[in-house]
């Protein structure tokens, strides 16, 4: 109980809440371990709840009707997915598989929703995540649309880059699945590495990638196209 509260308070989506709060969130919800791989939930299945990642990384997605697969995020520590479900109580918007080995914790809707009509303090956090990931969405769309791939990729490594705090990152996902989460495939997404590690823009070194020149990354990521 005692971990499980503490992992429930390092999750953004409700931090700065009440003892009590947290030990009525941690009575409600279940840990469960996946191996790498393993099915969460399908795009249209009924919604019962939400997850948290404790450890590991699961992979959101989409599947076109020719079968090709978009990476729309990759959700890790400390990271929540699903919570639209709690609010609308409809089908999932798109598919989750385990990239890695995950234990996850899982908040089941009609538990949550009764803890929201108790409380309805705790809604407020999530409110302003799922603003957050709103705007994150329609970035990748845009990004999608609108952008080459070597702006996408520097808007990423940038976005790495500010997560961490320093000007080294480490690819933590497959160049495979980083390459559809940029919408390309792992040759293109090679051959700009390799370019950008030419043009002194970034330092490769397998999967650690130091940030040499961010002005210079900057710019691709706000032109979205590589530097002439």
């Amino acid at each position: 109980m005692v971990d499980i509260i503490g992992q429930i308070a390092g999750m953004p989506l409700f931090a700065g809440l009440s003892k009590a709060q947290y030990e009525a969130l941690a009575r409600i919800c279940v840990r469960r371990s996946f191996r790498k791989g393993e099915r969460l939930f399908t795009e249209g299945d009924e919604g019962t709840g939400f997850y948290m990642v404790v450890t590991g990384r699961v992979k959101i997605f989409k599947v076109s009707v020719e079968g090709k697969e978009q990476i729309l995020h990759l959700f890790g520590p400390g990271e929540s997915f699903g919570e639209v479900s709690v609010f609308t109580g409809q089908g999932f918007p798109a598919d989750a598989v385990t990239a890695v080995q995950t234990a996850l914790l899982f908040f089941p809707r009609l538990a949550f929703v009764a803890l929201i009509q108790k409380d309805p303090t705790l809604a407020l956090n999530m409110l302003a995540q799922l603003s957050g990931r709103l705007r994150h969405f329609a970035g990748l769309i845009e990004d999608l649309s609108l952008k080459e791939v070597p702006g996408r990729l520097a808007k990423y490594l940038l976005y790495l880059s500010d997560r961490k705090g320093d000007g080294e990152v480490a690819l933590d996902v497959s160049k495979g699945q980083l390459a559809s989460l940029l919408g390309t495939i792992p040759e293109t997404l090679s051959r700009i590495l390799a370019r950008m590690n030419r043009r002194g823009l970034i330092r490769l070194r397998g999967a650690q990638i130091q940030l040499l020149d961010r002005a210079g990354i900057e710019q691709i990521a706000l032109e979205g196209k590589m530097l002439s």
